[in-house]
């Protein structure tokens, strides 16, 4: 059983990156595709918090219903705002990457490099062809 779990949405550039980094660190973590098995309420308020983040910087705005919903109203509480995303899950950013180093919205996909506890173990190029490791496994800046 792996210590890694991604929040991962497989129509998501930045979520295959994020998978594929875990992936070259030599570690399969497990897969949530929370589009199809959304968190409950009590883990994706853990998550928030673990990822240091307020509920406002957790919402997706691109293609979802954030717009029609009018959620950028600050009027909505952090409990209402939960209450949208519970229902409609694709208003949870991703991908969210839990491991014993931390949790963490890896927007951009290098964020994950930050909390994974093996180091990468080879080159790595983004989907669109940007080199993120090189060949020995360091980040490229």
């Amino acid at each position: 059983m792996t210590d890694i779990i991604i929040y991962h949405n497989p129509a998501c550039g930045t979520s295959r990156n994020t998978l594929a980094l875990i992936r070259n660190s030599g570690q399969e973590p497990t897969i949530i595709e929370y589009l199809k098995t959304p968190p409950e309420r009590d883990t994706l308020i853990q998550l928030i918090r673990d990822c240091g983040l307020s509920v406002r910087e957790i919402l997706r705005q691109k293609g979802t219903p954030y717009e029609e919903l009018h959620l950028g109203d600050p009027t909505w509480t952090d409990e209402q705002l939960i209450d949208f995303m519970l229902e409609h899950p694709i208003l949870i950013n991703r991908p969210i990457v839990v491991t014993p180093r931390g949790t963490r919205l890896c927007r951009p996909s290098e964020q994950v490099l930050e909390i994974l506890p093996r180091p990468q173990q080879g080159a790595f190029r983004k989907e669109d062809g940007q080199a993120i490791i090189d060949e020995h496994g360091q980040r490229i800046e």
